[in-house]
């Protein structure tokens, strides 16, 4: 069973920096990827940055430029440095963790924790 701990949310201004951690335990192994899927109030939740285990990244257009996926496959964990913040990045965050080549949705959920942008 494998099991994420994310932290790293907060408060900050517009045009400010926050970098998200996600901690992976319980099976991480083969093929797999890291995510990081956000979801603001009343909409649907959408990925921001995938890594696979052999280093490829996405990234949604609006956080391209802005934020930067990595991960630490020693330690099982998965970051996600945010700069460049705006309003609109407002969102619960949630870790990801799937086996394959690509995110898709799938696979296991951490809890989330709420990233808040001011204007």
């Amino acid at each position: 069973q494998v099991q994420l701990v994310e932290s790293g949310g907060g408060l900050v201004q517009a045009g400010g920096s926050l970098r998200l951690s996600c901690a992976a335990s319980g099976g991480i192994f083969g093929l797999n990827v890291l995510g990081w899927y956000r979801q603001a109030l009343g909409k649907q939740r959408e990925l921001v940055a995938g890594i696979t285990s052999s280093g490829s990244t996405n990234y949604a257009d609006s956080v391209k430029g802005r934020f930067t996926i990595s991960r630490d496959n020693a330690k099982n964990t998965v970051y996600l440095q945010m700069n460049s913040l705006k309003p609109e990045d407002t969102a619960v965050y949630y870790c990801n963790f799937e086996w394959g080549i690509k995110p898709s949705g799938s696979g296991y959920w951490g809890q989330g924790t709420q990233v808040t942008v001011s204007s």
